[in-house]
Parts: C-alpha cells; structure tokens; sequence
C-alpha cells in the first residue's frame, strides 16, 4: 500500500500550481473543472513514485486565516534527495520572499529537515 494522494483547499489553484512546479520540479496533470459544482483542481506529481498532491479551489470558500492550530492535515513533506538540496532550496525560498518556518536541522527523530510555508500558509517540510 502508499498513500497515491493528499488534496488541499486553496484560494488560488494556479499560483499553488505554479510555486509546487518552480520549487519542487513537480509534473501537473490537466486542469479539471466541475462547472456544475464550480469546482477546479490540478494533480500535481512527484518524482517516480508518482505520489500526488490535489490543489482544489471553490470560489468564495472560507478558508481559516492559520490552519496550523486545526485538527486535520498539519503538515507535508517533500524528500528532495539530500542535505546540500534542503540548504540551497531553503534559501531559495528565503530569497524569494517565502516564510521559512523552520530552519535547517537534524530533528529529534532523525530527519534533516526545514519548513517553508507555501504562498497560502501550508507548511510544507523539505526533507533529505
């Protein structure tokens, strides 16, 4: 068994589009629109695994201004292939405006890690 999927809300599909494929190399399947339920999301994969994550928008859907304090999804992580690859992408991120919410480290259960938060608050883990 793997996970094949997580999907998260957002308030604008194509600028979450666009940051997962600039930063995490990510390939995007087609657009899917619902007129009926006014609905639209993306598929965005990762790597050879094919693992995916669902951007999906419904206008004028209230959003909570932090999710970090609300039970459900807290985080995701993202391996990309080592600890030079966190620290040059870190910075990236920093550089172009982006909340690093975690700094570079080891973690207590053994994870070289940092946290970025994406351009709606997701705090998204970048992982060796």
């Amino acid at each position: 068994m793997k996970i094949e999927h997580l999907a998260i809300w957002v308030e604008d599909v194509e600028l979450l589009r666009q940051f997962y494929i600039k930063y995490f190399s990510v390939s995007c399947g087609e657009k899917y629109v619902n007129t009926k339920r006014n609905f639209t999301s993306y598929f965005l994969s990762f790597g050879d695994d094919k693992t995916r994550l669902e951007l999906m928008h419904i206008p004028d859907m209230e959003n909570p201004v932090s999710r970090g304090n609300l039970k459900g999804l807290a985080h995701f992580a993202i391996s990309v292939g080592g600890k030079d690859v966190v620290n040059v992408l870190t910075e990236r991120l920093r550089e172009d405006g982006y909340m690093i919410a975690s700094e570079p480290r080891t973690s207590g259960d053994g994870y070289y890690e940092s946290a970025v938060l994406d351009p709606e608050g997701n705090y998204v883990e970048i992982v060796e």
